[in-house]
């Protein structure tokens, strides 16, 4: 009998002390992330949001726009920038299309992505139109 699985699955915490407070500090920085756009007006329809072709880290919604959002905790803005890499670029427009694909009135959405650095003592800095 075949299991139903009923949502995403969950990746584990690293079991490497370094990976795993850098794998909290991702969350905290996600979370911090979010809470700007949900001040702007935005509802977080996902976080980690994750596909075969890559994961999102966020999908926020106001009306029918939707951001697909990179979240970078870095020290500097520009650092925060430079990390957003053409590979990177490349995993999130198909797990971005994948996920468009799977929306009832996909064709009335707009699309855009969008950088959220989270970089110290700061509030997240939201860069619209990173790509």
């Amino acid at each position: 009998m075949a299991s139903k699985q009923t949502g995403p699955q969950l990746k584990r915490p690293p079991a490497d002390p370094k990976r795993l407070k850098a794998y909290r500090q991702g969350h905290s920085g996600e979370w911090w992330a979010a809470q700007a756009l949900r001040l702007k007006g935005f509802r977080i329809v996902a976080r980690r949001y994750r596909t075969p072709l890559g994961e999102i880290d966020l999908i926020a919604r106001r009306g029918d726009l939707v951001l697909i959002v990179e979240v970078k905790r870095r020290r500097t803005l520009q650092a925060a920038m430079e990390a957003v890499t053409q590979h990177a670029q490349h995993r999130i427009l198909n797990a971005s299309n994948l996920w468009l694909a799977r929306q009832v009135g996909a064709s009335r959405l707009s699309l855009r992505y969008d950088l959220v650095a989270v970089l110290p003592w700061r509030w997240p800095v939201h860069v619209p139109g990173i790509f």
